[in-house]
């Protein structure tokens, strides 16, 4: 036959076809050499699963070939079949499969099927039969705080439909000028991490996020690691802002408040937003809200001065709107003294009575190192999908206390025109129904307790359970039992 890098020989008559074994083939993982570790000229044996460098005489595949007699390769860049140490290019329709696993794609047609009850059940190679997009993602370590932002997010059609098209945003993706600008590597495993759980050819009912991962580790610094538990609510607010920064348009830039002491949950403080120039994760996720801010005059003044100082400019009432992606909503706190009778009750409270911290009326005193202020919060524009972070953690000086209050809340048709500034409830849809919620068990010291998400499947109308590798239906009824974290909500277009 053909030997040497240079051959360029193509055949539909490999006799070594037979030899491929898809049940290994996992293409989730780095995909570098497993004998160099380098990502350069990478090729995958189709025959036990593994990655090696190059395909020419004395290269890694090539020895690989001959020592242990596999001789089918893909080339995991231009997805092109190899025959070694033949070297000439296989051509057969048979491994289209394999391609469409490694680099999945969708047509319009394909995204509009995700959602309609037509949808079916996919057989994965082993016989597993699973839905496209509820699939488990592995948890390598400690990487549960991740999957379940992953999982959620997967399941906002607006974003998942975006990325699922490449070449949606192809051209949005900036350039590496350094080795430290990872965002188009992140934009672009975001992508792929979707378009493999809505797959429904995969050889296997789970995906591994280890590509995602390793970007999200690049790209944050090592902010956060697959092997340190972290917050799923910090994880939410740092991949949103930083996919925005990668897809948006333009080069003028407007920090967005934080969420700091409002308690609004806005943005990480190295995010930066664009009026003009938006990007899909601000048309879906950002609402905007106005705060009413007072300086409060110190109790150690008379009355005279106290007068005097209330009409002062610095202590009269401003207002200012900002942006915000997600409310922090505060749960009472728990009494201090509980009798044997009432020990083992768990406290619940609606979701109405903590949403009033955002109905514009309802005042509460901030602190800062030098001086406190009464804040009170109206909303002016609701986004298209909602997301609530019900903040159950508080941190002292010794260790992190958990609330573990039920927030009792309907799955369909909550309305919150009652949070709208008045002049704003004409332009906006109020009622919104839950899509996803992210549930912590467990203790609250770091490293320690677990997460799991709840997720509506639209082309079945259920809701499933998933955590990490683990996927269960789970009762509706079920879901308002749990200790919920962060919830999505959808805005209806109309009221059933």
């Amino acid at each position: 036959m053909f030997s040497g890098p240079a051959a360029d020989v193509r055949s539909r008559l490999c006799p070594y076809l037979d030899t491929i074994n898809r049940g290994v083939l996992d293409f989730d993982f780095e995909k570098l050499c497993s004998v160099s570790l380098s990502q350069i000229n990478c090729y995958a044996c189709l025959v036990c699963g593994k990655y090696f460098q190059g395909r020419g005489i004395g290269t890694h595949a090539y020895m690989h070939s001959v020592s242990v007699g596999h001789h089918v390769f893909l080339n995991l860049d231009s997805l092109r079949f190899y025959c070694l140490p033949d070297n000439y290019q296989i051509m057969d329709s048979s491994l289209d499969d394999i391609t469409y696993v490694l680099n999945p794609t969708f047509t319009t047609q394909d995204i509009a099927a995700l959602d309609t009850g037509a949808h079916r059940p996919s057989i994965a190679f082993d016989g597993t039969a699973y839905l496209a997009g509820i699939v488990g993602l592995n948890n390598i370590k400690f990487n549960d705080y991740c999957n379940v932002v992953l999982q959620s997010l997967s399941h906002v059609p607006p974003l998942r439909n975006y990325f699922l098209r490449e070449d949606n945003y192809r051209h949005h993706i900036r350039r590496r000028k350094s080795g430290s600008d990872y965002s188009a590597l992140l934009v672009q495993r975001f992508g792929q991490l979707l378009r493999k759980l809505w797959n429904g050819s995969n050889f296997k009912a789970h995906v591994s996020p280890h590509e995602m991962l390793q970007s999200v580790v690049l790209s944050s610094h090592k902010k956060f690691q697959i092997i340190e538990q972290g917050d799923p609510i910090a994880f939410l607010s740092w991949i949103l802002n930083t996919l925005h920064l990668a897809l948006k348009e333009g080069k003028s830039k407007k920090r967005v408040a934080t969420g700091g002491v409002a308690g609004m949950g806005a943005t990480d403080k190295t995010a930066v937003a664009a009026d003009k120039q938006s990007s899909i994760i601000y048309d879906t996720f950002r609402g905007k809200m106005k705060t009413y801010s007072r300086k409060m005059i110190p109790m150690d003044k008379t009355i005279d001065e106290r007068l005097q100082l209330m009409l002062s400019e610095e202590y009269k009432e401003t207002c200012e709107e900002n942006p915000f992606l997600y409310l922090t909503l505060d749960l009472p706190p728990q009494p201090l003294f509980r009798d044997e009778l009432t020990d083992n009750i768990i406290p619940q409270v609606p979701l109405f009575t903590i949403l009033a911290k955002f109905n514009g009326q309802t005042e509460r005193e901030y602190r800062t190192y030098k001086d406190s202020a009464m804040r009170r919060f109206e909303l002016t524009v609701l986004p298209k999908y909602l997301i609530l972070y019900i903040k159950r953690f508080t941190r002292n000086t010794f260790f992190v206390e958990k609330n573990p209050t039920i927030v009792n809340f309907p799955l369909k048709n909550v309305d919150l025109a009652e949070l709208l500034a008045p002049d704003a409830r004409q332009t906006n849809k109020c009622v919104y129904d839950l899509i996803a919620n992210v549930v912590h068990e467990g203790d609250p010291e770091a490293g320690k307790g677990t997460y799991r998400c709840h997720v509506l499947h639209r082309g079945t109308g259920k809701w499933f359970e998933l955590q990490d590798l683990h996927v269960s239906e789970i009762l509706p009824q079920m879901i308002t039992l749990s200790e919920s974290y962060i919830q999505i909500w959808e805005q209806k277009e109309s009221i059933d």
